[in-house]
């Protein structure tokens, strides 16, 4: 399961969800914004999304994860909005039998959704100037 979602990250829920006495290993990522970005400091995130691709997407990515590596949980969980320094972001849980099928398995889901969502982030500096990072083409498409 993937979701897009403008509220705070259920962390604790998420991995709740993950545990089940057939697996062996259970693996997260927790993706937080961190205050800085190629030496400059960042004061915050906002992210946005075309959100009918990104879920769409989402859950191919999550249900590809879920085959190839023989997953009994696996969900996904992306923030949009605004985000303070160290929120959640983005959070990967995922269950299976055995440990490196779980590491691989949540590796290759946050590589994916990071590769192939429609979703941009925008960081804030502290000199008011404000940047789309990791998105060619951002700054033309979201220039008023």
């Amino acid at each position: 399961m993937f979701l897009l979602t403008a509220d705070p990250i259920d962390s604790a829920g998420l991995r709740e969800a993950a545990s089940d006495p057939h697996a062996g290993a259970i693996a997260i990522f927790e993706g937080t914004v961190r205050n800085h970005h190629k030496g400059r400091e960042v004061l915050r995130l906002e992210y946005e999304a075309h959100r009918a691709v990104a879920e769409k997407e989402g859950q191919r990515i999550v249900r590809e994860a879920m085959e190839r590596f023989g997953l009994d949980h696996a969900r996904a969980t992306h923030r949009t909005g605004s985000l303070e320094i160290g929120e959640c972001a983005v959070m990967v849980v995922v269950s299976s039998p055995h440990r490196a099928e779980a590491f691989d398995a949540c590796r290759f889901i946050i590589d994916a959704v990071k590769h192939r969502l429609p979703i941009w982030k925008k960081e804030f500096y502290p000199d008011g100037s404000s940047d789309w990072v990791g998105c060619e083409g951002c700054r033309q498409e979201h220039q008023h």
